[in-house]
């Protein structure tokens, strides 16, 4: 890709202080874009975004990241909505309802919710790119994760919605959905396994891939997530939308 191909677009990554949201500022930036970097926490001090403090599990804090975005550049050209989260493993038939509610709510009103405010800007300019991050979850649920894997289905659908609606005007919708890519969370929680069954992390994750029957034999980084949705949002994939992208190691053994 060339690396001044995104020169003079605005972009806003959420969930983008760590992670794969961090992945994804820190490339989009490389190629020239103007990054704003929203989340919950801080992000490192060394990120090439402008970042903004927002929280997306409600519809108030959805409608402020969007004035505040607004206020910032005067509207996006790409909007990567990747903040979401899985709450803590239950059962499909104990899982209490409030748990039920906010995976909704990260997962999937999150994106509508933010989509809302800031996608009309991009039918009235007649171009935009919207990323919408799923996860293999929404066809490969693992267990004790129903809500979570249910809501990522859940925007896989509204984004095939979405681009049927807003494609004659010029804007582009699309899923990428990650497979087994430890986030920082996940990755303390990693080393926390490993040192107490004393193998290394990478062992563990040897293990961990085998029993996923990751063909690739290892986890993926918050890179490889990166480089896919920073394609996507680019010119080279302009004839790509409403449609679905993994990138998880060849998980799911279907076509």
């Amino acid at each position: 890709m060339d690396t001044d191909q995104l020169t003079g677009r605005r972009v806003l990554v959420t969930g983008g202080s760590r992670g794969l949201g961090e992945a994804a500022v820190r490339r989009f930036a490389a190629s020239g874009a103007t990054v704003l970097a929203a989340a919950r926490s801080e992000p490192p001090a060394d990120l090439p975004a402008t970042y903004v403090r927002a929280d997306l599990s409600t519809a108030a804090g959805a409608a402020d990241l969007a004035r505040d975005v607004t206020d910032l550049v005067g509207g996006i050209d790409i909007l990567v909505d990747n903040a979401g989260a899985a709450s803590a493993p239950a059962t499909a038939l104990e899982r209490p309802e409030d748990s039920w509610t906010a995976d909704l709510d990260l997962n999937l009103l999150s994106s509508v919710r933010l989509d809302r405010h800031l996608v009309p800007g991009m039918v009235e300019r007649g171009e935009g790119v919207v990323v919408h991050v799923s996860s293999i979850a929404s066809h490969y649920p693992q267990p004790s994760q129903a809500s979570y894997a249910a809501a990522k289905a859940a925007l896989n659908s509204y984004s095939r919605a979405l681009a049927a609606e807003v494609g004659p005007h010029g804007v582009r919708v699309v899923c990428v959905l990650p497979g087994f890519i430890p986030t920082p969370g996940a990755l303390a929680h990693h080393r926390e396994m490993a040192e107490s069954r004393g193998v290394s992390l990478e062992e563990l994750h040897r293990e961990l891939a085998a029993t996923l029957n990751v063909p690739m034999g290892r986890p993926g980084t918050p890179e490889d997530a990166a480089e896919l949705i920073v394609f996507l949002a680019s010119g080279r994939a302009g004839w790509l939308t409403g449609a679905q992208f993994r990138v998880d190691g060849g998980i799911i053994p279907t076509v």
